[in-house]
């Protein structure tokens, strides 16, 4: 072996004089670089794969990309400082940037709440429709149905959908939502317009709820929300079935905490998951709890439905005990359930009973 010999740190190849690449502190082959090791676009130099800062168009070191490039805060992708188009201190590539207007807010728009109906608990709705367009038009005319003199909706751009917003609603009772909201007008509109909601991969239908609406306290409501995470996960197949999720959209955008003998297990749990707000009950939002378990719809009656059954859910962990909670069937669930589109759905679903009945197609 010749005397001061280098050798590759990775693989211990013994490299000729002059030969290797520095990467960090490390020596490495050519072999190696190869594998291990990718180069920053910017700079040019040779980076660690794991270290790199990168989209589908670009790599970059982490220097390079702190000192000259931003991420759109809506799609994702690394634009360059001279590309970047500032909104309200957020970053916006040029295509993005394009899609607002005054009829679709950004997805960071939180206007001040407008509550409707008489009531104590509040479901606020956020509805995914893509295939349409990210279209200002479109979003107009959906407003204009909507609102119809009032502040019931609005529109945000949503990263995640490929060509589509989300439909926001104001918190609104479950009588308001039934028997004053025109989401029938809404829905239809939509799918008239080319939208799709449960016929893509993309979409899903979250239903916020109030947290005052358990308890006049944190302990009071923490109670009942420790009880409704424990009839999600006691019945978690029947639930599963009802979301009309896919096993892999499901574990990415609303995974479960597990199940645990009683509600207040399950609610610590939740508190030390790292899913953060991606859970079948998020819990991060301090003044509401969202049930993002549920595949979007442009039906009505699924539409609807959906929002009978997170009603129920609440009622149910409301009135009663844990102890009745863990004694509890789907089936005696069931029998307290009067609202007719819910009771249609859940036959559709086999949930019900099993009698055959006639199901229109999902959009």
């Amino acid at each position: 072996m010749e005397e001061n010999a280098r050798f590759c740190d990775i693989c211990g190849y013994e490299l000729e004089n002059g030969d290797g690449t520095w990467v960090g502190d490390q020596l490495l082959c050519e072999s190696c670089v190869e594998e291990h090791c990718t180069a920053c676009d910017h700079c040019g130099e040779t980076i660690w794969a794991n270290d790199a800062v990168e989209d589908d168009n670009i790599t970059l070191c982490q220097t390079c990309f702190d000192d000259h490039y931003h991420r759109c805060d809506c799609c994702g992708s690394i634009i360059h400082d001279n590309n970047t188009n500032w909104r309200d201190s957020m970053p916006y590539c040029d295509d993005c940037n394009d899609d607002f207007n005054d009829e679709i807010e950004e997805y960071s728009y939180k206007p001040e709440p407008v509550f409707y109906g008489d009531g104590k608990r509040y479901l606020g709705v956020e509805l995914e429709v893509d295939c349409g367009g990210k279209d200002d038009e479109n979003a107009s005319t959906l407003k204009e149905i909507g609102n119809n003199g009032h502040e019931h909706i609005y529109i945000k751009n949503d990263g995640s959908l490929d060509d589509g917003f989300e439909i926001v609603s104001h918190p609104m009772t479950l009588d308001y939502h039934m028997n004053e909201m025109v989401w029938e007008a809404i829905l239809h509109e939509a799918i008239q317009k080319g939208y799709r909601s449960h016929q893509t991969s993309t979409c899903g239908l979250h239903i916020h709820v109030n947290r005052n609406a358990f308890g006049n306290n944190q302990a009071e409501q923490e109670e009942v929300i420790g009880k409704i995470l424990f009839l999600i996960e006691k019945h978690w197949n029947e639930v599963f079935c009802f979301s009309r999720r896919s096993q892999h959209n499901m574990d990415r955008w609303s995974a479960r905490y597990g199940y645990e003998k009683t509600g207040r297990e399950i609610l610590k749990k939740a508190k030390d998951s790292s899913h953060g707000r991606y859970s079948a009950v998020n819990l991060q939002n301090y003044s509401t709890i969202e049930f993002r378990l549920f595949r979007g719809t442009l039906k009505y009656n699924t539409f609807i439905a959906t929002l009978q059954f997170v009603d129920m859910i609440c009622d149910v962990a409301f009135s009663m005990s844990q102890t009745e909670l863990e004694d509890l069937s789907w089936s005696a669930l069931m029998k307290s359930i009067e609202h007719p589109e819910l009771i249609q759905y859940l036959k559709e679903r086999r949930l019900y009973v099993n009698d055959e009945v006639a199901v229109e197609e999902d959009m």
